[in-house]
C-alpha cells in the first residue's frame, strides 16, 4: 500500500504532534469524517456550534492541527469545519491528488456535500487558498463566501523564486542541522521572529518524516474564476516569495466577480496578522 509517510514511525510522530497541537486548542472538537470518490476525509468540527458554519483549508504539508492554532481568532464567531488535505500529514486519506488540474477542487466540492452543506462560506491559505481557487472555479455555486489568505492558485510566482530555499533543504537532509530548515523557511518567513516554535516543529516534522509535495496548486483559468459570484477577499503578502502580491492582486481583481483585496504590508509568506487585520476577515466573513 503506497504511504505519504517515510515509516510507520514517522506517521505516528506527525500524528502525536498533531494531537498534541488539537489539545492546546483547549475548546470541544468532534473529529467527522466523510466518504469522497477521491478517499475517506477527516474533519475537525469545532468552534461555536451556533455560529456561522465555516470551512477552512490548511497549507501545504502542514495539518488542520497547526492551522486552528494560527487561525484562532476564528474559533469564537464560527463553526468551523476544518479539513485534513486528502494525502497531506493528518488522518485523511493517503491519496495523492495532482496540483495541475481540477482535482482538489472536485474533492473540495464532494466534501461540502457531504457535509450536507449546499453552500458554505470558506477560508483558506497558501496551498489551501489554491484548492478553494479550484473548488470556486468547479462548483462555484457551493461557495458562501470566500477568503484566500496568501494564495496560490491565483498568480503564483516562477518555480526560480524558491530556488534559494533548496540549498538549505538539502543541506538540512544531509546534516539534519536545524540552522539549515531556519535558512529553507527564512525566504518565506521574511524575520526569524515570524518562524514561532509551532511552524518550525510542523515543518521539521513534515520534512523529517512525510513525503513532501512540492508542487503548488497550478494557477486557474481566468475564464473559470469568473463563473464564482461569491463576496471574496484575497489578502497576499508583499514579500511573498512564492505568490507575491504584485502578482496576485492584479489578477484577483481581474477575474474574481466579487472582490476585495488586501496588501499584507511588508511581510512575506508566512507572517503574522494584525489585530484589525484578523477583525477585518471576521467582519467579512460575518
Amino acid at each position: 500500500m503506497k504511504t505519504i509517510y517515510k515509516s510507520e514511525e514517522g506517521k505516528n510522530k506527525i500524528l502525536s504532534l498533531y494531537d498534541k497541537q488539537l489539545e492546546r486548542l483547549s475548546i470541544p472538537y468532534k473529529d467527522l469524517f466523510v466518504d469522497t470518490s477521491f478517499g475517506s476525509t477527516h474533519i475537525i468540527e469545532t468552534g461555536n456550534f451556533d455560529g456561522v458554519p465555516l470551512l477552512v483549508f490548511h497549507g501545504g504539508n502542514a495539518t488542520s492541527a497547526y492551522n486552528l492554532l494560527v487561525c484562532n481568532f476564528l474559533l469564537k464567531n464560527f463553526h468551523i469545519y476544518s479539513v485534513d488535505t486528502i494525502g497531506h500529514p493528518g488522518r485523511s486519506a493517503e491519496v495523492s491528488l495532482s496540483p495541475n488540474n481540477y482535482e482538489y477542487g472536485k474533492w473540495a466540492s464532494e466534501v461540502i456535500t457531504n457535509l450536507n452543506y449546499t453552500k458554505i462560506a470558506c477560508f483558506a491559505g497558501s496551498f489551501g487558498a489554491g484548492i478553494l481557487a479550484k473548488t470556486m472555479c468547479v462548483a462555484p455555486e457551493k461557495i458562501e463566501k470566500a477568503v484566500l489568505y496568501v494564495p496560490a492558485g491565483i498568480n503564483n510566482a516562477p518555480a526560480i523564486n524558491s530556488v534559494r530555499m533548496m540549498y538549505p533543504m538539502i543541506m538540512y537532509w544531509i546534516t539534519h542541522k536545524q540552522k539549515w530548515l531556519e535558512k529553507c523557511i527564512m525566504p518565506m518567513a521574511v524575520t526569524k521572529e515570524n518562524i514561532d516554535k509551532d511552524i518550525f516543529e510542523t515543518a521539521k516534522c513534515s520534512i523529517d518524516y512525510a513525503k513532501i509535495k512540492a508542487g503548488m496548486p497550478s494557477n486557474v483559468k481566468g475564464s473559470d474564476l469568473r463563473k464564482c459570484k461569491a463576496s471574496t477577499l484575497v489578502l497576499a503578502g508583499e514579500y511573498d516569495c512564492l505568490f507575491p502580491a504584485k502578482r496576485v492582486i492584479p489578477r484577483a481583481n481581474k477575474y474574481i466577480t466579487h472582490c476585495t483585496t488586501y496588501l499584507i504590508k511588508k511581510r512575506g509568506h508566512i507572517n503574522v496578522l494584525t489585530k484589525s487585520e484578523k477583525q477585518m476577515i471576521i467582519d467579512f466573513l460575518l
